[in-house]
């Protein structure tokens, strides 16, 4: 295992970050195996957990937090706010109001009196960030949270967080946490750079494109029982087969090929989408999700993997650099986006 500065922090964090987010009622429901989980990745070096408030509502908290017991202090221990826990239309967003009431939340199910890491699960576009920054910054006086970060930003929103801070003489954003694979390349023009610029730590997630880059999915065969794009499991995905979806037939296309790549690197293609991610130079860990102990023990041999030139270059032939396969959704919540932000009344 590496280890590298998270951004201009000091702190050294594992190149690879153990990802919460199947720990609990949305992925594995068995709180021991979870445990037993976390406590493998620690031993095999990984000292960077990331985790979030609304992972299966609270309880991937609360299984870090015991995993953690007796440990915490070998660990950062990262987590995320924003999304809604609750019917009360207030308990959601980046108002004060809410973040004053998510951070206690947190620490409780956590069972620490501190979180290193706390980050903005997406970019609140109806709060206004000065008050975000504000009660965050408070946080870190109090010594409740020591350093806080954003995710799924777009770069011009990474951009004007770091202004509003130095305009405010607050705590500033000290990483991004975006969507970054092979299938998703489009953050490397604009917020990657971006990041840079501003001696951000990047940790992104979903490396291996909701598992489209492990090769569970191939062409004229059905998806393993439980895999999240299952079209009987996923109704987000049911119905959209090669016929009613072109971005499934090319990402068929794209897996078929990416598997000879990494066959001629005398890799799997788990192992070359990882370290694809991870050869970027904005990137400082990347976040890995498993739910079964056998899935961390192959992603863990990805932690040193490195890919050479040629490599990387047969990869841009199938998803050129900057740019996203059909299908992807980077989920900032962009109301411009919306019809009725981009037509005349």
């Amino acid at each position: 295992m590496q280890y590298r500065k998270l951004g201009r922090t000091g702190v050294e964090v594992s190149t690879q970050t153990l990802g919460a987010m199947m720990f609990g009622a949305v992925g594995n429901p068995d709180h021991g195996e979870s445990e037993r989980i976390v406590h493998r990745a620690l031993d095999a070096g990984i000292n960077f957990i990331d985790t979030a408030d609304m992972y299966s509502a609270g309880e991937s908290e609360e299984i870090v937090g015991k995993a953690l017991k007796g440990r915490r202090d070998d660990v950062v221990l990262a987590t995320k706010f924003f999304f809604p826990l609750g019917e009360e239309r207030n308990a959601r967003g980046g108002s004060r109001r809410y973040i004053l009431r998510a951070v206690e939340d947190s620490l409780r199910r956590l069972g620490t009196d501190r979180i290193d890491l706390y980050q903005m699960h997406r970019r609140d576009w109806e709060t206004d960030l000065e008050e975000t920054l504000d009660a965050l910054t408070d946080l870190v006086r109090q010594g409740k949270v020591l350093y806080v970060g954003s995710s799924s930003f777009p770069a011009d929103w990474i951009v004007e967080a770091q202004w509003a801070a130095e305009r405010r003489g607050g705590v500033r954003f000290v990483c991004e946490q975006p969507q970054y694979s092979i299938f998703s390349r489009s953050i490397e023009e604009s917020m990657l750079p971006a990041a840079r610029r501003h001696g951000m730590g990047v940790i992104p997630w979903s490396p291996l494109a909701g598992g489209w880059l492990t090769g569970k999915y191939r062409r004229g065969e059905q998806a393993p029982e439980g895999a999240r794009f299952a079209p009987s499991d996923n109704p987000a995905w049911r119905g959209r087969t090669v016929d009613t979806d072109p971005s499934v037939s090319a990402r068929y296309d794209a897996v078929e090929r990416l598997t000879k790549i990494a066959e001629q690197a005398g890799l799997s293609l788990t192992h070359l989408a990882l370290g694809f991610v991870a050869e970027h130079p904005a990137i400082t860990s990347t976040i890995i999700g498993p739910k079964t102990m056998a899935q961390l023990e192959d992603l863990l041999g990805a932690a040193d993997v490195r890919l050479d030139a040629a490599t990387l270059d047969a990869i841009d032939e199938v998803v050129p650099p900057g740019t996203d396969m059909a299908g992807i959704r980077h989920m900032t919540g962009n109301p411009s986006l919306d019809a009725g932000d981009r037509r005349r009344s």
